[in-house]
């Protein structure tokens, strides 16, 4: 193997005579007087590139200005380009944006609608017969998509009443979370809500367990579900509660309209 080097190694024959006993046969050094420059540096850090790796820069002989600037640039960028890689990723709060809408009913278990109480501001499940069903209320569904993983499969969704301002919301009420519907003046606030946020409340998990039926959790309150009582408990309020409470159902049919 025969390596040649321009670069100043030693600066006098006698130590070259001195060093040549040592040299592994076949390996030649040659001495020159002139001082070490970045051309020799680089020139020998791309030999010993070539020896080791077995692979490098494809280059003549002359190692020219322009090389030497490229050589610089690049690694300068590939520094860059590592440094910026290694840095600790930014924390991001988790945000959803609204996506689509369509037009829904809901009815429980039992087959029970929801109807609007006018007088009280409150969502009630009825059973409704004959000509009584135009009471039923019907909801604009929206569904958001999360910019950020999600720890549920379920979809964020916002109910509101078609024709009106009101969105159901959940708010702590006490020491337990509580169904409302609220009057959100400007729908603008619900394109996108950030779950760290107050707005949060107006977002539920819509989560599928079978055809049209699907569970409506809380985003504020999580393990709180959307809930009518049974028929025979005279309780119409729909309102939350955990999933394992008795003779509430949290299940509901959610038909969609168009």
């Amino acid at each position: 193997m025969e390596f040649e080097s321009n670069c100043s190694l030693m600066k006098n024959t006698s130590a070259s005579v001195a060093w040549s006993s040592k040299l592994p046969q076949g390996l030649d050094v040659e001495i020159s007087h002139h001082p070490i420059t970045l051309h020799c540096v680089v020139n020998l850090i791309i030999a010993m590139e070539r020896l080791n790796a077995g692979k490098g820069f494809t280059l003549g002989t002359e190692f020219r200005d322009e090389d030497l600037l490229n050589f610089l640039l690049e690694s300068a960028v590939e520094e860059h380009i590592v440094l910026e890689l290694e840095s600790a990723p930014t924390e991001r709060s988790e945000a959803s944006s609204r996506a689509s809408e369509y037009e829904c009913s809901v009815t429980d278990s039992e087959n029970k609608c929801w109807v609007l109480n006018e007088g009280s501001m409150e969502l009630q499940a009825m059973m409704l017969q004959g000509g009584s069903s135009y009471h039923k209320v019907h909801l604009n569904l929206s569904t958001y998509v999360t910019l950020v993983p999600s720890v549920t499969e379920a979809r964020p969704v916002a109910l509101g009443i078609k024709g009106s301002n009101l969105y159901l919301s959940c708010i702590t009420s006490g020491d337990r979370p509580t169904l409302h519907l609220e009057e959100v003046a400007d729908k603008e606030q619900l394109k996108s809500i950030n779950h760290e946020s107050d707005m949060v409340r107006f977002l539920f998990y819509k989560r599928d367990t079978g055809v049209d039926v699907s569970t409506l959790e809380s985003a504020h309150s999580r393990n709180w579900f959307i809930s009518t009582a049974l028929q025979q408990d005279n309780t119409k309020l729909v309102n939350m509660c955990q999933k394992a409470t008795p003779n509430r159902f949290t299940t509901f049919t959610i038909q969609r309209h168009n």
